[in-house]
């Protein structure tokens, strides 16, 4: 099991967040994100926060850091380290299955991320043995989109899928969350899209609207 900080419900929690960070970061990075969510004691929810492992990335030149995959150049398809992205996906799925042991179903679980923890939480979470409650892509990709779809079940396909990017990132592209976007719609799946004049972060209105698609899955 991957180690993970928790915010726990002051209720028995009857839904599970799973969030992943991204490049570089750790689980403390959107842990203040919770309160902006506003999402109420009518929705007692368990937010599970892993911390991906420590790996040397080529792209900063062999330097180590906490990651979900390698990355090795500047390009959409440079990011598609299906070796590590396979092992990670591995590691996300004990953690879904140690929530569902817990109790909660799969349906009530949201699987999310930023920036590379947001395309893992696509790759995962669209091939994942459960259809889960929904999948959360913040300033992300699909990574492998060709694989991930060609081992979706039809089960997953019917996922929500929320994904919002900001027009002026210059980390992870633009273009690349547009382009991501239009391969799920094209392959009918259900895609929820929004843009907001930002950098690689996140912004007010992006929480505002994620409440609301977690507000719509949770009720």
């Amino acid at each position: 099991m991957l180690p993970t900080k928790i915010i726990a419900s002051n209720q028995p929690a009857t839904a599970t967040v799973i969030w992943l960070h991204g490049l570089g970061a750790s689980a403390d990075d959107f842990m203040p994100m919770v309160p902006n969510l506003n999402l109420g004691v009518n929705h007692p929810i368990r937010f599970v926060f892993p911390n991906a492992p420590t790996r040397s990335i080529t792209i900063t030149g062999g330097m180590s850091m906490p990651a979900w995959y390698d990355i090795t150049g500047f390009t959409l398809q440079s990011r598609e380290d299906l070796v590590g992205l396979e092992l990670s996906q591995a590691a996300i799925e004990k953690l879904i299955e140690h929530e569902i042991a817990q109790g909660i179903a799969p349906e009530r679980i949201i699987l999310g991320g930023f920036s590379q923890g947001g395309a893992l939480s696509l790759f995962a979470g669209l091939q994942s043995r459960y259809r889960l409650g929904g999948i959360v892509s913040l300033s992300a990709y699909l990574p492998c989109a060709e694989h991930t779809i060609s081992n979706s079940s039809i089960e997953c396909q019917n996922t929500p899928i929320f994904m919002a990017h900001g027009t002026q990132d210059a980390v992870v592209k633009y273009d690349w969350g547009v382009t991501s976007k239009e391969v799920l719609l094209a392959n009918a799946y259900q895609c929820e899209w929004h843009s907001f004049p930002i950098a690689h972060e996140a912004c007010a209105e992006e929480f505002v609207a994620l409440s609301g698609f977690l507000k719509k899955i949770l009720n």
